[in-house]
């Protein structure tokens, strides 16, 4: 296995969170530098910390390229190599189960008891993101259940960065008749999510009830397009991407169709729910997962010009 080096840079979860905003809107970023922002522990220099994941030896232009995303300052950081181990799959071992809405996710470490009314999804330790544990994918949980419960139907879905495909096994879970088309730009990721599919009897194919997987980037590929319209677009990814494909959502999705947003931080709110505003959008409710807020959007229904001026504008 390859040697890992890792950057650590302490600071104010501003100062982190403005850097990770800094990151996704850097055109020319080396996809090999992986960041991450996580609470500091207990007697640490800052509040947060900004880690930053590299498969070789530093390079001064990979500190520079780091040091930049703090907006002039020139932040203390140190540089460690780390041991030889997978740490995606070592940073997922042994965690404990999740109960987020009417599902249940665990490692095949843990075999929780079984709970009526409970959907159970075993998702390993692996190489994509989306195990159930991260408060963006909790979140999304929740809300489709939410959904579910608010009588949402639902009969074309495409989950959009499926990362290992729980969020698509959990909508085929609460609309089993649905068609089900789950997309990743990772090859890795959708390779994964076809085995979690079969760990979990999850079918796939192209017909209702069951789950198509394919490797597309955002909503350009054409089997997306083609077994669209959608009455629910699931993309818990970027708040960046959120913004850019905000029209692409909205033309993909049927009038009055459901939208579900994560992976934007509390910062980016804002942005994105303007992007989606412009798009045609409303919110229909949201939930707060520690720093990771969660969206429902609802497509409005296409209305005459006439039946436009009838309403006032404060209602869009």
């Amino acid at each position: 296995m390859s040697q890992s080096w890792k950057i650590t840079i302490a600071g104010s979860q501003d100062a982190v969170e403005g850097a990770l905003v800094a990151h996704e809107e850097a055109l020319e970023w080396d996809p090999e530098i992986v960041l991450s922002g996580t609470c500091a522990p207990p007697g640490s220099d800052g509040d947060w910390l900004l880690e930053a994941f590299l498969p070789r030896r530093p390079r001064k232009g990979d500190k520079a390229a780091i040091t930049a995303l703090f907006a002039g300052e020139t932040p203390d950081m140190t540089v460690e190599k780390l041991p030889d181990l997978d740490w995606v799959v070592e940073s997922q071992k042994g965690l404990e189960p999740i109960r987020a809405g009417r599902f249940l996710v665990h490692t095949p470490d843990h075999d929780p008891p079984v709970e009526a009314g409970v959907h159970r999804f075993v998702i390993p330790a692996g190489q994509a993101f989306g195990t159930g544990h991260h408060q963006t994918t909790a979140g999304c949980l929740a809300m489709l259940s939410r959904m579910k419960r608010s009588g949402v139907l639902v009969r074309n879905c495409a989950d959009i960065g499926t990362g290992t495909g729980v969020l698509a096994f959990a909508a085929m879970k609460l609309w089993p008749r649905a068609i089900v088309t789950a997309s990743d730009i990772d090859p890795v990721s959708a390779a994964v999510t076809i085995e979690n599919a079969e760990l979990n009897s999850i079918p796939v194919g192209s017909r209702g009830g069951e789950m198509t997987v394919t490797i597309a980037d955002g909503m350009t590929h054409p089997l997306i397009a083609a077994r669209g319209p959608y009455d629910l677009v699931i993309a818990n990814i970027l708040a960046g991407p959120l913004i850019e494909l905000a029209p692409a959502f909205s033309r993909a999705l049927v009038p009055g169709g459901s939208l579900l947003l994560a992976g934007l931080m509390n910062s980016q709110e804002r942005a994105v729910r303007a992007a989606c505003r412009q798009a045609g959008f409303r919110i229909a409710a949201r939930i707060v997962e520690g720093d990771w807020p969660v969206l429902w959007l609802r497509k409005r229904p296409a209305i005459t010009l006439r039946e436009r001026r009838a309403v006032p504008a404060e209602k869009w």
